[in-house]
């Protein structure tokens, strides 16, 4: 009986390669024109050099030098010595594929370019990449025939695209099985220190510190097979290695983990495997030298290869400076003082007419002379609309824009100055008490402002209501300033202090809670979208301003100007005790439901607003230019050229021969 015919997917053909759009092509055209030189014949070229300033990631990395990105230049170039401009084009597409990285690593290794990968090719590219100095690798080896047949043309096969990128997944484990027996001469399943850290070295140098890989050859003892396994082990879980540890750090209440702690929260998290105690004793060992308890800033040292040891401080000489001078400090103050202003407007005017209908109900005294204005909200709004039109709903915004700008802003300003001096730098933690603290007081810091503009916007927003049909014009911002005076403009303040302060400790806490908790921000690297983030906003939003009702409603009497037959109100109680005595204790919860929707929504657009704005126009680090307020993200080819490079690193950790300048490339090339 015949064998079933095998079925093997080829590797995509340049035309089935993503087709960019014109405003990738622009930007590739940008790019190229930055850097192609113009040859004798008048055509632009990229040159080595300036194609490595092409591709290459524009954040510098000491562990992936620049040059070398200079091994996908003859990937490019079809093995001459520049690159045209249809060259650059189609290195692009080939970048935009999701699996670039490996399809890079194809390219390479497939010299004949028929779409597969033969035993010679795999042996000649990964051979010549092996200079005099490096651990030998035998191809006749068991693990080699496995994927690609025994020697001989009857027993070779070819490997096409993706049993490939499995023998490059494998391929690591193979160097360190052959390396270990290369440097084992007695076969007892040991070898030193010191030819344990030249196999880390060939294998690994771009994923570990400098302060590691030194430490891997230190000690006189030797290194067993098992214990070079498991490090080799722990080098390929890094990414969920520093997730754990964060998850547990934030987790512990002193925002440090023992091994025991890490292993128990590897079990929780992790359905199919763990680590094993061995695995875990060198996580400990090389993140803080030993098996105590560690925090997030040990770990840093073995999970991050670009980590290094901060510079000795020289007796007689100043330490270097973090946050920057005082005038860097105190622009970045104002910087994000003009962002909460900004937010502010944009929160403000969105709920504005809300706003409106909320004072308007506020004000309304059940025992007047004369019947009721408005039944409710809606019928308050109808009214609005027909006597006075669209317009009428946004009566006394200009002043509201004028002073909700430094009055958001000092709030946004305070919350952030307090939660930042009580938050764990590493873990993110603040305890409940300094959140209260720091929303209670940016409440408090807000009412020098807030306070004179609410009255004069309340007197601005009842004007409505006397001026349609009388024969009276109504007052400017201007009048009612010169009319109150300074200390008439901080009429009610004790009232206003007495709901800003519990609106902002309820509001800042729950939003943080919302976020982290409910819709679990930070968990697994997770982002929250737009909508999220102000839907957390808005629930805060709903128990911190229904809550504070009645102190809303008493500001509102205080600083309302009362009309004949209005009951007067001397202070706060003296307004509490009227209200309660002639109104009930229904009356201070008055625009309860409309300050719900007034207030909920407006929070959500500023915080989310201010957030957002932070993140894209951040203040720039007290090292850099102005020029970093500009928002800029990494291009997405230049992040897979340096993961394809990476994938070809691990193979060896001077593949293909780099050496600074590159100024002769040799390799295979790119069809």
């Amino acid at each position: 009986m015949a064998a079933p015919t095998e079925t093997k997917p080829a590797p995509p053909a340049p035309s089935e390669l993503p087709v960019p759009t014109q405003v990738e092509l622009t930007k590739w055209q940008k790019t190229f024109d930055q850097f192609a030189e113009k040859a004798t014949d008048g055509v632009a070229y990229l040159t080595p050099s300036t194609f490595i300033k092409a591709i290459a990631p524009t954040k510098p990395d000491p562990k992936l030098p620049a040059e070398h990105y200079g091994i996908f230049f003859t990937l490019a170039s079809a093995g001459k010595e520049k690159v045209s401009w249809e060259e650059f084009v189609a290195f692009q597409r080939k970048l935009m594929r999701g699996d670039a990285e490996f399809a890079m690593a194809f390219s390479y290794f497939d010299v004949n370019h028929d779409g597969a990968v033969s035993f010679d090719e795999f042996k000649k590219v990964f051979g010549e990449s092996l200079g005099p100095g490096a651990i030998p690798f035998d191809f006749d080896a068991p693990w080699v025939h496995l994927y690609l047949g025994k020697k001989g043309k009857s027993g070779q096969h070819v490997l096409e695209y993706n049993e490939f990128t499995q023998l490059m997944r494998g391929l690591q484990g193979e160097r360190l099985r052959q390396a270990f027996f290369h440097f084992d001469k007695t076969g007892d399943g040991y070898i030193s220190r010191r030819d344990f850290q030249k196999i880390i070295i060939e294998l690994a140098r771009h994923k570990l510190s400098d302060e590691v890989l030194e430490q891997v050859g230190e000690g006189e003892g030797k290194v067993s097979y098992s214990e070079a396994v498991a490090f080799h082990n722990v080098i390929r879980e890094m990414d969920i290695i520093e997730r754990l540890v964060r998850e547990a750090c934030v987790k512990s209440s002193d925002s440090k983990i023992s091994p025991d702690e890490f292993s128990t929260h590897a079990s929780r998290v992790m359905r199919y495997s763990t680590f094993s105690p061995m695995e875990v004793d060198i996580i400990f060992k090389y993140a803080g030298g030993g098996g105590g308890r560690l925090g997030i800033a040990d770990f840093k040292k073995l999970v991050d290869p670009k980590w290094g040891p901060p510079p000795p401080v020289i007796a007689g000489e100043k330490a270097e400076q973090t946050t920057g001078s005082f005038l860097h400090e105190f622009a970045k103050s104002s910087y994000y003082f003009a962002l909460g202003g900004v937010a502010g407007a944009l929160g403000a005017t969105a709920v504005y007419p809300i706003d409106l209908v909320k004072t308007r109900m506020q004000n309304q005294r059940s025992k007047v002379v004369g019947e009721q204005l408005y039944k409710n909200s809606i019928d308050c709004a109808k009214k609005v609309y027909r006597n006075e039109g669209f317009l009428g709903f946004y009566r006394g915004l200009p002043p509201q824009l004028v002073g909700v700008a430094p009055e958001k802003a000092i709030k946004l300003t305070v919350n952030d100055l307090v939660r930042g001096y009580a938050t764990n730098p590493d873990t993110g933690k603040i305890s409940v008490g300094w959140e209260l603290l720091a929303g209670g007081t940016a409440g408090g810091c807000q009412v020098v402002f807030t306070n004179p503009l609410e009255i004069i916007k309340i007197r601005l927003q009842m004007q409505g209501e006397v001026v349609k049909g009388a024969a009276v014009s109504p007052k400017g911002a201007m009048h009612i300033i010169k009319q109150l005076g300074l200390v008439g403009l901080y009429k009610g303040a004790t009232a206003c202090l007495s709901r800003d302060v519990p609106f902002s400790a309820i509001y800042f806490p729950a939003y943080a809670h919302l976020k982290k908790d409910v819709f679990h921000e930070g968990r697994d690297g997770k982002k929250l979208g737009y909508g999220e983030a102000l839907a957390a906003a808005a629930i805060a939003g709903m128990p911190a301003a229904y809550l504070t009702t009645p102190f809303d409603v008493i500001k509102t009497r205080l600083q309302t100007e009362a009309r004949k037959g209005d009951t007067h109100y001397k202070n706060v109680p003296d307004a509490f005790k009227k209200i309660l005595a002639e109104e009930g204790p229904r009356a201070l919860f008055k625009g309860g439901p409309a300050r719900i929707l007034r207030s909920s929504p407006q929070f959500g657009v500023t915080l989310v607003a201010y957030e957002n704005l932070k993140l894209l126009f951040p203040f720039p680090a007290a090292d850099k230019g102005i020029t970093s307020l500009i928002p800029q993200q990494e291009e997405l080819s230049r992040i897979r050229a340096r993961n394809a490079l990476k994938v070809l690193l691990d193979v060896h950790e001077d593949f293909g021969g780099l050496h600074p300048g590159l100024e002769e490339p040799v390799g295979p090339c790119l069809v």
